[in-house]
């Protein structure tokens, strides 16, 4: 990192089977991993979770009111490619557009298009405006199948836009956001 420029931002692609943290007591790989040495004795942080299964834009930050204004509920936008065990049906999306009531909350999707499938598996894209914990993945799984009556059950979750911020980066890489990309975060 130069010392004449000063950054806000960056966006990692986080791979597969990494844990936002920056020591994990199971040994497991942590996005740390993925960052140069410099960004873990500086003060970097995750805006954001993505669970151990999901890949995706990971936005870090070493302002804590950035994080904070990032994550706070309807405040940044976050779009997801996501693949389903199930054939989602307009009833489905009806409901999680409404509001499917998971244990004590309520879990919705802003907007939710069905971008294809294959056999017993659909395509869709999933915009939030909130993210709460497996949020997704617990939304879907309180939802079933129209043919077999199974929970649907999510396969792949990919985040791939936060904000006016489109993920372009390799998987496991990472750069820094230009001014005018922090700027369309919104």
């Amino acid at each position: 990192m130069t010392s004449n420029q000063t950054y806000k931002l960056l966006a990692l692609n986080k791979p597969k089977g990494y844990v936002v943290t920056r020591s994990d007591e199971k040994g497991r790989k942590t996005v740390y991993d993925l960052l140069p040495d410099w960004a873990h004795g500086e003060g970097w942080m995750p805006v954001g979770r993505l669970d151990l299964d999901s890949k995706g834009l990971l936005l870090f930050t070493q302002d804590s009111k950035l994080a904070d204004r990032l994550t706070r509920p309807g405040s940044c936008h976050k779009v997801y490619e996501v693949w389903v065990r199930g054939v989602v049906k307009n009833e489905h999306i009806v409901e999680m557009l409404k509001g499917v009531k998971v244990e004590k909350e309520t879990l919705k999707a802003l907007r939710i298009e069905v971008r294809g499938g294959a056999g017993p598996k659909t395509r869709l894209e999933v915009e939030l405006d909130e993210g709460k914990n497996r949020h997704i993945r617990r939304m879907f799984g309180a939802l079933k199948d129209a043919k077999f009556g199974t929970p649907l059950k999510v396969l792949e979750l990919k985040r791939v836009q936060i904000g006016g911020l489109k993920l372009d980066v390799e998987s496991g890489k990472w750069r820094f956001l230009t001014t005018a990309e922090e700027s369309a975060l919104g």
